[in-house]
Order: C-alpha cells, then sequence, then structure tokens
C-alpha cells in the first residue's frame, strides 16, 4: 500500500481527480448504507439533486487527491479573503480558523503554513495518529513543515491549542467532527440534532481569539485549489451550548456556498462514543 500511495502522489491532480470521481460513484453505488446517509442527510438541507451528484464524486477525488497533497510537488493554490486573515494576525488575539468537511479540508492549513505560517504566525491542528503504521509515518512525516505544527486530540493538546491561542497563533478545527462524548452538546445542524464538538466555542471563550470561516474550494480540471475565508459574522455567546449552536449555523451558511463539495456521507448524526442520549432539541 505504501508503494501505491507513493506513486499516486507523483501523479497530476487531474488524473487523480478523475480517478477519484470513478472511486466516489462506486463506493456510492456498492454500500447502500453509504447511499442511504449521504442521500438522507443532502435532504435534510435542501440540496440540489445536481449539487449531491457532483458530492458524490467530489468524496472521491478528495481521497486520491491525499497523496498528492501529502508527499508529493506542492499543488496551485488560489485565494480569497486574504485581508481577513491578515486583520485577525494584526490583531494578536489569536486565529481559529474553521473549515467543515468541504472541499480540500487538508488543503487549507497547508495553504496557511506556506503563506502566512512561516512569515507571521504558525498553525497548530488536532491530529489524531492513524491506525495503520505504514499510513501513520506518512501523515506524520507530510505535516512536519514549516509554520504548521500539531497537537494530539487529548488534554494535552487542547493545551497546546490554547497556548498557541494566547501567543497570537492561529489554530485549524474541523467544528463539524463528531466529538467523542462529554466533548460535545446537542444542537441543530440543517434542522437535526447532532452531537457538536465545543472545542471552537471554548477555545473562542478562554482566549479571545478571532474566529474565521475557511474551506479549500477544489477547482475543475485539476486546476488546483481555492482557500475562501469568511468572517464569523456575530458575536459569540458567553454560553458555551448557544456559541455552538452559532457555529452551527455559520458551518451551514458556508457549506451552502459550496453544497456539491461537501461530505453528505459522513456520519454527522451519529452517537458519540459511549452512546450518549439525545436530549429534545429546542429553539
Amino acid at each position: 500500500m505504501a508503494f501505491v500511495f507513493r506513486f499516486l502522489s507523483r501523479q497530476s491532480l487531474g488524473l487523480l481527480h478523475r480517478i477519484g470521481w470513478l472511486c466516489g460513484w462506486l463506493v456510492y453505488g456498492l454500500s447502500a448504507t453509504y447511499r442511504r446517509r449521504l442521500q438522507e442527510n443532502a435532504r435534510l438541507a435542501g440540496v440540489a439533486p445536481a449539487d449531491v451528484r457532483a458530492s458524490i464524486a467530489a468524496a472521491g477525488q478528495m481521497v486520491l487527491e491525499l497523496p498528492r497533497l501529502w508527499i508529493g510537488p506542492e499543488v496551485p493554490v488560489q485565494w480569497d479573503g486574504t485581508e481577513l486573515i491578515d486583520a485577525a494576525l494584526e490583531s494578536h488575539q489569536g486565529v481559529i480558523f474553521l473549515t467543515p468537511h468541504l472541499g480540500s479540508f487538508e488543503v487549507t492549513a497547508r495553504a496557511y503554513a506556506q503563506r502566512f505560517g512561516v512569515a507571521q504566525a504558525p498553525m497548530t491542528v488536532l491530529y489524531r495518529p492513524a491506525r495503520q503504521f505504514w499510513l501513520r509515518s506518512i501523515i506524520e512525516a507530510s505535516r512536519r513543515r514549516p509554520g504548521l505544527a500539531t497537537a494530539p486530540a487529548s488534554l494535552a493538546g487542547v493545551k497546546q491549542l490554547i497556548k498557541a491561542l494566547r501567543s497570537g497563533q492561529a489554530v485549524g478545527l474541523l467544528p463539524d467532527q463528531v466529538p467523542p462524548e462529554g466533548q460535545g452538546a446537542w444542537v441543530s445542524f440543517f434542522g437535526r440534532s447532532a452531537y457538536t464538538m465545543t472545542l471552537a466555542a471554548r477555545l473562542a471563550q478562554q482566549t479571545g481569539a478571532r474566529v474565521v470561516l475557511a474551506w479549500g474550494e477544489r477547482l475543475a480540471d485539476g486546476k488546483g485549489f481555492r482557500v475562501c475565508v469568511r468572517p464569523f459574522d456575530e458575536s459569540l455567546s458567553a454560553d458555551v451550548v448557544p456559541a455552538t449552536l452559532q457555529i452551527n449555523r455559520a458551518m451551514e451558511r458556508v457549506i451552502h456556498e459550496l453544497p456539491g463539495q461537501y461530505l453528505w456521507g459522513y456520519a454527522r448524526y451519529k452517537q458519540p462514543r459511549q452512546t450518549d442520549v439525545a436530549p429534545e432539541q429546542k429553539g
């Protein structure tokens, strides 16, 4: 597998995305569970049929591009919204980048590290080691780069994130990832109660860091990516559950900007580890 991974890392994005398009549709056709979940999640969000079809291919493209992003030659990256990052960094309050499972969420941290991390302030991202040894070594090597640091998904890692923010640095999180039990709250996501991480809200409340929304749009024909940055347009509540709901609503707005590249097949509404019971959604 390591040989195949390294071989793919040397291929063009255009070729990888064409193979990924096919793989995405194969998985969709072969897995009834995945197919039902994708259709149901997209239906809840009111996604148009054309965007649902695009998202099926995009899921495969996301997987096939990973070897190139992790250990291959650099890929072309465009930017939209760099002025928001400049302003946030100049405040020296720390910056929290919230990136949903949209487009290439791997490319956003790498692009930040290359453009801002070395010259201005590094970014720290939470990291959970892969189970396969061969893949773990590749990922760890790929994330050892200037301007980008990793923190373990543990209490020590959270302390590392807080320290980075208080030093005026950046932190990257996937706020629509289902956390373990005890690390989230049940709040609405596209009209359905979803167990949602409270870490993003707690970090902002504890450090006063600025919050921005970011995602990596996959460009057509293997032309690279566009990293899009948007402001978090409201004051975050001082209470963690309402603040977490605010973040979910911001994620909904971002996802609706590019619904054809969201991972609708992700098990967003699953129970956290050590099953908890979702309370009735209010408001």
